[in-house]
């Protein structure tokens, strides 16, 4: 008799890559497009250097860095999001190499990168350790890592914490949002790197608190799969997040909202490879 083992992470990137194929993210991330040029800013991009975007989505960091002359893969497990991103690529003459590709085992050799970016998308690798450790593998010594990530105490950190009422995540999963914690970041790459982190905020608006439920409800992938569990109390999911966006809005509850949501930007040098200590003392 055989027995066939479930390995219960595996199961868990299946469901989590069914959500985010679900909707239409590249909807929420051409929302976000400042946040991806912010970034290869802050990470002082050099032209003609291999850069790496892990979990690219609809590629938004990776066309940033192609706009700066590097050369640029990008990875993501949603065939849907690399081809919408090689259609915005086409659509602007820029070359980029857009794969299917995972987080947690990048299919690359070590020292690969001159720098490696992830703009909201290693955060939701389920095996934090594991994923970080990919990322350093591939970053060259001496060269640079750059995260955009949630904060847990910001608007999309409550955006979070609403579905998990409504569809909670498996037990033991660690948060997405520790991501947008610099003590998170600086434990999970060790002393190897050394990091500036900023917090920044990029500001969703909509023109009522009622068009931000919709547009989430329609075309963000975590949402769209919560109003599924949510069974009966769908309705009171969907309430949930206009009463949030109004509760948010820094423009007052009633008319146009503006959504402010912070998120850490992590910059990070992986430290250069040290000479041998008699080359060092000649």
């Amino acid at each position: 008799m055989t027995t066939t083992t479930i390995d219960p992470l595996a199961e868990l990137k299946q469901r989590q890559q069914a959500t985010w194929a679900s909707g239409d993210y590249s909807a929420v991330a051409a929302l976000i497009v400042p946040v991806a040029e912010r970034l290869v800013d802050l990470a002082d991009l050099r032209a003609g250097s291999r850069v790496l975007d892990v979990a690219t989505g609809s590629a938004n960091a990776a066309l940033a860095a192609a706009r700066l002359q590097a050369d640029v893969v990008g990875i993501d497990y949603v065939e849907a999001l690399l081809e919408r991103g090689r259609e915005r690529a086409a659509a602007e003459g820029l070359e980029i190499d857009l794969r299917p590709g995972d987080a947690e085992d990048l299919p690359f050799p070590d020292s690969s990168f001159d720098a490696v970016l992830s703009v909201f998308g290693s955060m939701f690798a389920p095996d934090h350790d594991r994923t970080a450790r990919e990322i350093r593998r591939v970053t060259r010594p001496g060269g640079t890592i750059a995260l955009a990530s949630w904060t847990p105490d910001g608007f999309i950190g409550a955006l979070f914490r609403l579905v998990a009422q409504f569809a909670p995540p498996p037990a033991g999963l660690e948060s997405p949002v520790l991501w947008g914690t610099a003590d998170h970041v600086a434990s999970l790459f060790g002393p190897d790197v050394r990091w500036a982190h900023t917090t920044e905020t990029f500001t969703f608006r909509f023109p009522t608190a009622d068009a931000f439920a919709d547009y989430f409800a329609r075309h963000y992938g975590p949402t769209l799969k919560a109003l599924g569990p949510a069974g009966d109390r769908a309705e009171e999911l969907r309430s949930g997040l206009t009463e949030l966006a109004r509760t948010w809005n820094r423009l007052g509850q009633d008319g146009p909202v503006a959504l402010p949501a912070t998120y850490l930007a992590s910059v990070g040098e992986r430290a250069p490879e040290q000479a041998p200590t008699s080359e060092r003392g000649a």
